[in-house]
């Protein structure tokens, strides 16, 4: 109780602040739109946002209610133009600054969030004067009322919900494109610097032999055998070249046998421990497959390690990944390129990568791509509640009972006056009352049959919503 009521103060010990705010957007707001000192809104939308902030934070604690803010995305910094400029509507700017500051005002003012955290800002301090009553007697309840209300102004909406997510997606796409144009550079790179250099260094050397092949035929002889060894070598190169791209054991045998052959082929110590019943799809296994395969080279060139432990396992629908190795340790995603080209292959699958490398050693990598795995065999699928599974069992052993020989047959008797009543029992009504009788007999076992139908199908779409 005296927690609750500490509650109660704070929010109450807060309404000074937001008076003070309050007064302060009036006079930005006049001074704004009035007299056109437009610098002075978004330093008042960041107060109003750092007030609703810190209430969302402690309805959190008072009420248990979790409120996510409803902003719009911010948006992307501004690209120059090919030459050099930075376009804002049909100004150019020499520097991005004015370019960023117009589309970060923009972004304020048309962000329905800031006029309903202004509205909010009006009518909170009216709310709290009305709920002190409610704080005294009962002050849990009192802070739910309160959170309900916050609830309505502050939550999140569809449409910003949305927006985030389109602006993850976009990010996820640039990172997406950005590393499979890394990995084109890196194949041409590999193919016009090894590959196709052996390749004319062949040529060069058969066309020699060609010209020894009359006047000194062992000497031609010696570079066709030359050639011959040129070639097993830019054939094994051009193997190891399509092992980079996809390699063939990880399309046949999938990502944990694919894992094994890798720790196979690696200088260290490699142990494998795999417990994955079925496979992700190709794309996902393909992005697994080279973060292990440079979680490993980075073990072996930087971290100084001698054994490594790769364990592959399902939580539920993720797939989760942990890579340790008994090197110095030190890892640092900010430092190199490797580990950063891992968090931006497992982005595009909404992945997380989460490094625990302290000084001295040792390295634990735990990567996780969340809802890549079949829910049908990672222990998801809903369960239904016993009441609701006795319900839906019982409709569907009883509902054709009303629908087809009370219902159905019925009409078929009265519509052809067939004369046998049997145990129908519309037909022992009056005579008024028999289609009524039957007809309500239909809707009553459509009834029962839809509703056995729908139950499982609302349970299932609820566990789905509470899962994403």
């Amino acid at each position: 109780m005296l927690r609750k009521f500490g509650h109660v103060l704070a929010l109450l010990a807060l309404l000074v602040v937001e008076l003070l705010a309050l007064v302060s957007s009036v006079v930005t707001l006049l001074a704004t739109f009035g007299l056109g000192m437009v610098f002075l809104f978004p330093p008042q939308v960041r107060m109003i946002r750092w007030v609703t902030r810190v209430t969302r934070r402690m309805v959190h604690l008072s009420a248990g209610v979790t409120i996510e803010p409803p902003y719009l995305p911010q948006p992307p910094p501004p690209q120059p133009q090919s030459d050099g400029m930075y376009r804002s509507h049909r100004t150019l700017y020499k520097t991005p600054r004015m370019p960023a500051w117009n589309d970060r005002w923009k972004w304020l003012l048309t962000d329905p969030a800031t006029w309903r955290d202004g509205l909010w800002l009006l009518l909170d301090p009216l709310v709290k004067v009305l709920l002190v009553p409610l704080f005294i007697l009962l002050p849990g309840r009192g802070l739910r009322v309160y959170a309900a209300w916050c609830e309505v102004l502050l939550a999140a909406t569809a449409a910003s919900r949305l927006a985030g997510q389109v602006s993850h997606l976009k990010k996820v796409r640039n990172l997406a494109v950005d590393t499979q144009a890394a990995e084109m550079r890196r194949i041409e790179r590999d193919l016009h610097d090894g590959t196709q250099a052996r390749l004319v260094a062949i040529g060069m050397t058969i066309g020699a032999a060609e010209e020894l092949m009359t006047t000194d035929a062992a000497a031609a002889k010696a570079l066709m055998a030359k050639a011959r060894e040129a070639s097993a070598e830019t054939l094994t190169e051009l193997r190891r070249i399509v092992r980079g791209i996809h390699p063939p054991v990880l399309a046949e045998r999938g990502l944990a046998d694919a894992v094994r052959a890798l720790a196979m082929d690696s200088a260290l110590r490699v142990t494998v421990d795999a417990d994955l019943p079925h496979r992700p799809e190709a794309p996902v296994e393909a992005a697994a497959y080279f973060a292990v395969s440079e979680l490993l080279a980075n073990a072996a060139r930087h971290g100084g390690a001698k054994s490594v432990t790769v364990d592959i396992s399902c939580n539920g629908p993720n797939l989760r990944i942990t890579v340790a190795d008994d090197g110095w340790g030190g890892a640092d995603p900010t430092r190199g390129s490797g580990l950063a080209g891992i968090e931006r292959r497992l982005a595009a699958f909404d992945g997380v990568m989460a490094i625990n490398s302290p000084p001295g050693g040792p390295t634990t990598v735990t990567m996780e791509l969340p809802r890549v795995l079949p829910a049908y065999w990672a222990g998801e699928l809903p369960k239904l509640p016993r009441w609701k599974l006795v319900t839906v069992l019982a409709l569907h052993l009883t509902a054709w009972c009303p629908l087809f020989p009370q219902g159905i047959v019925a009409a078929i008797f009265k519509l052809f006056d067939v004369d046998e009543e049997a145990w129908f029992l519309a037909l022992y009504l009056p005579e008024p009352w028999q289609w009524p009788a039957i007809a309500f007999m239909i809707v009553l076992g459509l009834t029962m049959y839809m509703t056995a139908v729908t139950l499982p199908a609302l349970h299932e779409k609820k566990e789905g919503a509470a899962r994403c």
